[in-house]
């Protein structure tokens, strides 16, 4: 099987967590209607092994929870960490504020939930807040469409330096200037081709 190994990669690359060997033979043998010869599997992951341990590579094809998945290499990570946490102290939008306002002190809430008391549509920002890793999916409610429930996670409790929802501070004691989260910039959120935050079709 030509290109055997850039295959491989392909697969790995793509792939948001470890991918076993035996995954990688079930689907190449799949997209190409033939069996796969182990040794062929084992020599190309050895090629690809080899190829990205040189220096020239910030990251490395490592052997991990039983799978294989591409990992960047200990002399950069000072320098990832430095980018995420800039990253993480962006200003959340205000559609995002509201929302993840509400999914704190109405917990658990659903999305019908946080429209009903925003009046806009929310995915967007629901969307948003599950990357930033600031809300979690904690289940489905018995509403009908069982829609999924939503609760603010350990990272917003480490982010606020609180270790309850308890000491969320009472409604009367926000200050507008004490509402924000980070830094101001320009973000994502903002970006969305919707224009603005009281359209009723969208949410910025």
């Amino acid at each position: 099987m030509n290109y055997l190994a850039q295959h491989i990669e392909s697969l790995i690359f793509v792939a948001g967590q470890p991918v076993s060997r035996s995954e990688i033979k079930t689907c190449l043998e799949e997209t190409f209607e033939t069996k796969l010869k182990s040794k062929d599997l084992d020599d190309s992951i050895l090629e690809i092994k080899a190829k990205y341990s040189s220096d020239s590579f910030p990251f490395e094809m490592l052997e991990i929870s039983g799978g294989y998945q591409f990992l960047t290499k200990g002399a950069y990570h000072s320098t990832i960490g430095t980018f995420l946490k800039q990253k993480t102290k962006k200003q959340l939008s205000r559609a995002a504020m509201e929302t993840l306002s509400i999914i704190a002190y109405k917990q658990p809430a659903t999305k019908a939930d946080i429209e009903k008391i925003r009046g806009v549509s929310c995915d967007y920002s629901i969307q948003k807040l599950l990357e930033k890793e600031l809300i979690d999916i904690e289940g489905r409610s018995d509403a009908p469409g069982r829609p999924l429930i939503y609760g603010t996670s350990k990272k917003f409790m480490d982010y606020f330096g609180i270790n309850s929802v308890k000491e969320l501070p009472k409604l009367k004691d926000f200050k507008a200037p004490d509402s924000e989260i980070g830094e101001a910039a320009d973000l994502e959120e903002n970006t969305p081709t919707a224009a603005t935050e009281g359209s009723k079709a969208t949410d910025s």
